[in-house]
């Protein structure tokens, strides 16, 4: 097995680019391929994690969307991660995400995540370091079971440089369409940013495991960023797993041979295909 080296944010070329007619051609391939990946999912009874880390306005929630567009949401669930609240401050961290684990057939996407606990508490002094310190061996342990559980984890963190993301706070600000996302603390976390930095590679080192290794996306231009995300997720998900569209059991297709005025030789050639 090829050992595996945990990524770092130094080395995310952040030039890279994607240009309009490429990308659109990727994403429509992209897309329906997740479609598929969905079905399967269901039919095998198998669960997928997507996490969602990255920089205040590095393009996590454009990503979600493409992702959004192509599954039906009775079976992909998007749980924003914000500040908890009273009930889970009393409890253990990972309690508020076992609750919205998926269950079989399911996807659920972590726009932020445990990850929180040895980044944003860490940098904001919320936890004592030796509690945030212990978390990775937690998280790794965590995720372990996951995994053992026949659940699938994509981790993904998009990198921006600041000049970039100042440029994305500026575009919020004049755009009246996006200005709700412009806050206050996304200012005043830009002054932490290099302790950030060592905070998330300490975190890629820590916890980017054989089993559920950690993407850093370069994610200066928009369009690059979301094809480089939703490839990692198709690979991932897809890895081993028959992508065509299922057979119909013969109490389905007896049923339908009645009920449907349909060609009885489409009846025969599924029949054909379950047998």
């Amino acid at each position: 097995m090829t050992k595996h080296f945990p990524p770092k944010l130094a080395e995310a070329d952040l030039s890279l680019r994607l240009g309009k007619k490429e990308y659109f051609e990727e994403l429509v391939d992209l897309q329906a391929q997740l479609a598929l990946i969905q079905q399967a999912f269901l039919f095998h009874g198998l669960k997928g994690v997507l996490v969602f880390e990255g920089w205040d306005a590095a393009g996590k929630g454009g990503t979600i969307r493409r992702i959004s567009q192509a599954l039906d949401p009775r079976s992909f669930k998007v749980w924003p991660i914000g500040a908890p609240r009273n009930y889970y401050l009393n409890r253990h961290y990972l309690l508020r995400f076992w609750e919205r684990l998926p269950p079989e057939g399911a996807i659920s996407a972590f726009d932020r995540s445990w990850y929180g606990r040895v980044l944003v508490e860490r940098l904001e002094k919320f936890t004592p370091e030796y509690r945030w310190r212990a978390a990775y061996a937690e998280i790794n342990d965590f995720e372990r079971m996951l995994v053992d559980d026949e659940t699938r984890i994509v981790k993904l963190f998009f990198h921006i440089s600041p000049e970039e993301q100042m440029a994305r706070f500026t575009e919020r600000l004049r755009n009246p369409m996006k200005r709700w996302k412009l806050t206050y603390e996304d200012f005043r976390n830009r002054e932490r940013w290099a302790e950030a930095e060592v905070a998330v590679d300490e975190m890629l080192a820590r916890t980017s495991t054989e089993i559920a290794p950690w993407h850093v996306i370069p994610a200066n231009n928009k369009k690059y960023a979301r094809i480089k995300a939703m490839r990692a997720i198709v690979d991932t998900f897809s890895d081993g797993i028959d992508l065509n569209p299922q057979h119909l059991d013969q109490r389905t297709l007896d049923a339908a041979s009645e009920a449907l005025d349909v060609e009885q030789s489409l009846i025969d050639s599924l029949r054909a295909r379950t047998e």
